[in-house]
This record gives C-alpha cells, structure tokens and sequence, in this order.
C-alpha cells in the first residue's frame, strides 16, 4: 500500500511538470508566431514628419531620411523646410 502510494504521488508530479512544460512550450511558439507575422506584416512602424501618425515603413514615403505618410504631407513639409532655410 505505501509503495503504491509513493507511485501515484510521483505519477502526479511527473504529471503537473510535463503538462507545465507543454503549456510554456506551447505559449512560447505562440509568442514567436506572433512575432513573425508581425514582421511579415509590414515591417518597422516610422512616424509622419508632419501629423507625426505611425504607420509601416512599407507604406510610407521617404524624403531626405524624414518619412510621410502621404505625398501631400510630404510636398507640405518640404516646402516648410524651405520658407524657413
């Protein structure tokens, strides 16, 4: 009777610990699945230079290393740049 008791305690353990170890394992493939799409997605987020909204890089126009969000924003900013030099 003790023998079998010891057993079912260790069984327990042995039980809890691997079902543990499938849920850290299961949340961390989850974590960088997360982390892959979102690099998949469109990339780093950059900031309008003008109404400074995020958006992704692969969406944003780049003018002498300042990024827009549109062409309008970005002919707006230039020639502000330009009144003031």
């Amino acid at each position: 009777m003790n023998l079998l008791l010891i057993r079912l305690i260790i069984f327990a353990v042995l039980f809890f610990a691997g079902l543990k170890l499938y849920r850290m394992y299961r949340e961390w493939k989850l974590d960088r699945e997360d982390a892959e799409q979102a690099s998949h997605q469109g990339g780093q987020m950059v900031r309008c230079a003008w109404c400074q909204v995020h958006l992704p890089e692969n969406d944003a126009l780049r003018e002498k290393g300042d990024w827009f969000c549109s062409a309008d924003h970005r002919d707006k900013y230039l020639e502000e740049r330009r009144r003031e030099d």
